[in-house]
């Protein structure tokens, strides 16, 4: 039987191994770990990649977004408003600034549905935490004018599109600030956590810089109280490396997505992308309300899938104190119960894809 996995970060590694190696060899030798040149290297070049001016390498994804808050001064009193179908930090890091979470809806491109937008904006709003899930940035043109016209800043929650471009304009540079997650199963991934935020605002960027390092203006003054989160140089060094390739993956991830689409449109819900948008698919989802019955198939003949986001935010043990119910956001909660994420990754073979098309249309025709 062929075997399809979910993922398989070891090919890419293997593909790279010797530049990666004599990275490693060459910080080992020197003992240079931490926020040497190898990490400003790397925050020059993916700020220059996101057309953006400054951008900060920080310890892990979320902290891109709990960083980003608190250089805004959000915090006890203030609400920030994100949407419920997402990974578990996009509310976390909200709740770890003592801010009020509060749930928008999403859309049938399941981001943030901008017609629902002003019906949670109070006067206590001070942020949008913006998800571009699945690697597809939400709607600019219609969210973008509702927080200038209510002065809220916009933050992007781009962990899950490095390279997506809504309109020419890439993931990074809508917003205030963004934050990025290099975690192993992302589009541009090191070999551990971690994270780097994105701005234009010199300001922040310089406060960010101190936020990351403990607060310190230099090794022996504080300025304020800030957290212990830097990019370790080794992996600075690898996402060098990677970010040379890039545009590449994200082709072949585009180029995956298509042929699944092209083929799969007559039989489930796929993506349903504009002219404007251009998605890097960091995970390809399709709908179809007999899900878990697909998904057992599809394991039965050795192919691998994920139910990504199962159980929405409101409905988590955590947002209890939040008050909110099953219904409260019917739209994500009917993703939550149809979504299904098929293999997709750069190296992944289109024999395979054709393998999981051919036994998705046999099950959906039976």
């Amino acid at each position: 039987m062929q075997e399809v996995k979910f993922v398989d970060l070891s090919k890419q590694y293997l593909s790279l191994k010797e530049e990666i190696l004599q990275s490693f060899d060459r910080l080992s030798t020197t003992g240079s770990y931490i926020l040497t040149k190898d990490v400003t290297e790397f925050e020059e070049k993916f700020a220059s990649y996101c057309n953006t001016k400054y951008a900060i390498a920080v310890g892990n994804g979320s902290d891109a977004l709990y960083l980003s808050l608190l250089s805004l001064n959000i915090g006890h009193g203030d609400e920030v408003i994100t949407t419920p179908n997402s990974f578990i930090a996009s509310a976390g890091v909200i709740a770890r600034t003592g801010a009020r979470i509060v749930f928008c809806d999403v859309g049938d491109d399941m981001n943030l549905d901008p017609n629902k937008l002003e019906s949670v904006i109070t006067k206590r709003t001070k942020a949008i935490l913006l998800v571009h899930l699945t690697g597809r940035i939400a709607n600019m043109d219609k969210i973008q004018p509702i927080a200038e016209k209510h002065g809220i800043e916009i933050i992007e929650d781009a962990a899950q599109a490095v390279g997506a471009t809504y309109r020419n304009k890439k993931a990074g540079a809508f917003g205030i600030c963004a934050g990025f997650s290099l975690h192993p199963l992302k589009n541009l991934h090191i070999h551990g956590d971690g994270g780097i935020i994105t701005t234009d605002e010199k300001w922040l960027y310089e406060k960010l810089l101190k936020f990351r390092n403990h607060g310190l203006k230099n090794r022996d003054e504080c300025e304020f109280w800030g957290i212990n989160s830097r990019l370790d140089s080794i992996q600075a060094a690898i996402a060098n490396i990677k970010l040379k390739y890039l545009d590449n993956w994200n082709g072949q991830y585009r180029k995956l997505a298509n042929l699944y689409s092209n083929r799969l449109k007559d039989y489930v819900i796929v993506p349903n992308v504009f002219e404007h948008e251009k998605p890097i698919y960091h995970r390809y989802m399709i709908q179809h309300p007999n899900r878990d019955k697909l998904q057992d198939y599809l394991l039965e003949n050795g192919i691998e899938t994920k139910v990504n986001y199962p159980i929405p935010l409101h409905l988590q043990e955590a947002a209890k104190n939040l008050n909110y119910k099953k219904g409260d956001f019917p739209k994500a909660e009917e993703l939550a119960n149809s979504i299904l994420s098929l293999p997709i990754y750069s190296e992944l073979e289109e024999k395979k894809v054709t393998f999981v098309i051919d036994k998705i249309v046999q099950f959906c025709t039976k």
